[in-house]
């Protein structure tokens, strides 16, 4: 799978932005703060439906817009001539527009038109952050695997969000504020949240079965160790070992929500489903929250990435490979490790502040970026021989590219 092109209109610091890309290895280039992470950040939300860098769309349009685009052509493959047109519209305060081959879906109907793997420094939260961090991890590659599960998802999100303002209304002096009929009212929450949340759980159970060799292969090559790397599925409303069957999951499920019911009126939160679980994480018996080293922190990280592509490659799936101002915080082993992966799929888009953060040798498109702006792309060996005329450039220089220190 690789993208062609790439538009963004009022997306983030864009007024407009045309790209023509392919398959290979390019390279955005420029200062941080100069708007890389804004192109990646937009395949990424036509892959996911979501940001991890904003909770919500209103900072991903650009301030005075009332709304931004996101649109790109995907081919399936280097040898597969098929592809599409996927076209996302942001809208201030309103429900957003989406549409696959020009014809008008629901937004969450262009999820896996697009596949990616990211990798950014922030990932490290993944392993040393709140398993909100986690659930989000896990969540994501449950829906590049099999992207209908967004559905369920954004349900039991909606759900969730419903139910918990009920019980506040419910619990303490709010009582009376609840209304008659409350009771009932939750009953028809639990129901949506049962049905939503095993389907969720029980993908994840499978996903975690799943990735855990890849995960534990990919730790032992990045970081040679007697420690075996370990995740696990930890639920705070089901018993360990539990089936992956969703029918099991939903039955357990709805027998938990009904013996904690009266706990959760007093308190007023939702204490059962998958938005209280998460994902262990250890080396051998110990946590890597608390106990791994930085290094190990870091190696676990990526071996989590590393692991995912692979997880999808398993599925038949080709996805796009992001990594995100990553190589400055790399060292040379895990360089290689990086690259090595880069091989196995058909494109990577890199982002890095200066040129010595791209790894050497590479066969590779490098795009100057600047505020509101995004150069041609250029062979990555014209950059290296320091002398690489940007759009409007002179010829005495001004513009050119410094080349590796």
């Amino acid at each position: 799978m690789y993208l062609s092109r790439l538009a963004l209109t009022d997306f983030r610091s864009y007024d407009s932005v045309d790209l023509d890309l392919g398959p290979g290895v390019i390279v955005f280039l420029g200062p941080n703060g100069y708007g890389k992470t804004n192109i990646v950040e937009a395949v990424e939300y036509l892959a996911t439906g979501s940001s991890h860098r904003v909770a919500t769309d209103a900072p991903l349009i650009r301030s005075g817009a009332a709304s931004a685009t996101i649109s790109a052509k995907v081919y399936a493959g280097v040898d597969d001539e098929r592809s599409l047109t996927v076209d996302l519209e942001l809208r201030t305060g309103m429900v957003n527009k989406a549409r696959l081959n020009r014809a008008a879906v629901r937004p969450r109907d262009i999820i896996g038109a697009v596949r990616v793997v990211s990798f950014a420094p922030e990932d490290l939260s993944v392993v040393r952050g709140d398993p909100s961090a986690r659930r989000a991890f896990l969540d994501d590659l449950v829906i590049e695997r099999s992207p209908r599960l967004a559905g369920p998802k954004a349900e039991y999100e909606r759900t969730l969000k419903q139910k918990t303002a009920l019980l506040k209304a419910m619990s303490g002096r709010s009582v009376r504020s609840a209304g008659a009929g409350a009771e009932e009212t939750l009953d028809v929450w639990d129901e949506a949240l049962v049905r939503a949340g095993a389907e969720l759980v029980a993908a994840r159970l499978r996903t975690v079965a799943d990735i855990e060799g890849y995960v534990a292969s990919n730790y032992d090559a990045i970081a040679p160790s007697p420690s075996r790397a370990v995740l696990r599925y930890e639920s705070k409303s089901l018993a360990e070992g539990i089936s992956p069957e969703v029918g099991v999951i939903a039955e357990a499920l709805a027998q938990r929500m009904t013996e904690r019911r009266e706990d959760e009126i007093t308190r007023g939160v939702c204490l059962v489903g998958p938005h209280r679980d998460d994902l262990s994480l250890s080396l051998g018996d110990l946590p890597v929250k608390g106990y791994a080293s930085h290094g190990e922190g870091w190696s676990y990280t990526l071996a989590l990435r590393l692991a995912s592509l692979d997880l999808l490659h398993a599925d038949g799936l080709e996805p796009v490979l992001i990594l995100d101002d990553v190589f400055a915080e790399l060292d040379e082993r895990r360089r290689e490790r990086v690259v090595a992966a880069m091989d196995s799929v058909e494109q990577t888009f890199i982002t890095a502040a200066v040129l010595r953060d791209v790894p050497e040798n590479l066969d590779a498109r490098v795009y100057k970026v600047e505020p509101g702006v995004v150069h041609p792309g250029v062979p990555l060996r014209q950059w290296e021989e320091q002398a690489v005329p940007v759009a409007g450039s002179s010829d005495h220089g001004a513009g050119y590219t410094e080349g590796r220190e």
